[in-house]
């Protein structure tokens, strides 16, 4: 337990450092000098000294939104492997990708709920549009999760990684690049991501997950934010479970967590990269194009369930 308490400790702390890596690396593509990398803990720290604002329309359970939006992703950020393999007494005690699934879509569903609750016309619409993506999203997540979990004959998140690691089985074919595309794709939509979303818009014509927090402020604002943040780096560590496990510590010594922390800064590094490439590269989808985009991604994830169990 005290090294899964280590994990998510590491996927907390890094998660504001990699939006910040994203933003730097965007304005260096833009020929702009940009925010420091540190700017997002910044902001976070700046939210927390502000007071909250609440609608008059507000219920009770609007201030519990935040909190519970931060735990549930907290709880996913617990079932990855970041450092250690199994052996190493690094599983956590319920590691379930479809677990994880579920609460990264409670997450979701929680944030909407958040937005509603305040009243606001624009927390509505980013509200509809994120649930209307969310039935998108999942199922080809689970896809990806499944043309893994259907050669190593388990959806549980560490044997996953250290299956990969041992069995031939699990070698890199076809399906595994076919499944990584489809990964990478999600990796945009979750993290709400150009050309999916833009985080660096507030324009009520372009906006799905900014929306949602027009009504936030404050301290339940910052828990937010942290939860986006680390939901990022839970989906990138999930990428690599499933597809580059190499680096995890199979004991729980000091220089195997050490030389595991820092193959697993390299891989964030990478898709981080990936991410910031991406963004400057291409424009933001108008929102009925965006089915068509995440339509690339569930072909990629049947075709390579479909080609690992036949």
């Amino acid at each position: 337990m005290l090294l899964t308490l280590l994990q998510v400790t590491v996927l907390v702390l890094l998660g504001p450092l990699v939006t910040g890596f994203v933003q730097k690396l965007k304005a260096r593509l833009q020929c702009r000098q940009g925010a420091p990398m540190v700017q997002p803990y910044r902001d976070l720290a700046k939210l927390l000294r502000k007071g909250t604002v609440q609608s008059d329309t507000a219920s009770a359970f609007y201030r519990a939104i935040p909190p519970l939006v931060l735990a549930a992703t907290l709880t996913a950020a617990a079932m990855v492997p970041v450092l250690a393999l199994p052996a190493a007494g690094g599983a956590p005690p319920f590691g379930d990708a479809i677990f994880l699934i579920g609460l990264l879509a409670l997450g979701r569903f929680l944030t909407a709920v958040g937005a509603l609750d305040g009243g606001g016309a624009f927390g509505g619409m980013g509200a509809s549009r994120e649930m209307t993506l969310g039935p998108l999203v999942e199922p080809v997540l689970l896809l990806v999760v499944f043309s893994v979990a259907a050669a190593a004959g388990t959806t549980d998140l560490a044997e996953l990684a250290a299956r990969r690691i041992t069995h031939a089985e699990l070698a890199w074919r076809a399906p595994d690049v076919l499944a990584l595309g489809a990964a990478l794709v999600l990796l945009l939509a979750e993290t709400g991501r150009i050309p999916v979303d833009n985080p660096d818009t507030h324009l009520e014509l372009t906006m799905i997950h900014e929306g949602m927090l027009l009504e936030q402020s404050g301290p339940g604002l910052a828990w937010i934010v942290l939860a986006s943040h680390t939901k990022q780096l839970v989906v990138m560590a999930l990428i690599g479970a499933l597809f580059f496990p190499l680096g995890l510590a199979s004991d729980s010594g000091p220089i195997s967590l050490t030389i595991a922390l820092f193959a697993f800064v390299g891989k964030a590094a990478a898709l981080a990269v990936f991410v910031g490439l991406v963004e400057s590269s291409y424009a933001k989808l108008r929102f009925f194009r965006v089915p068509q985009f995440l339509g690339i991604g569930f072909l990629c994830g049947f075709l390579a369930l479909a080609l690992r169990v036949l």
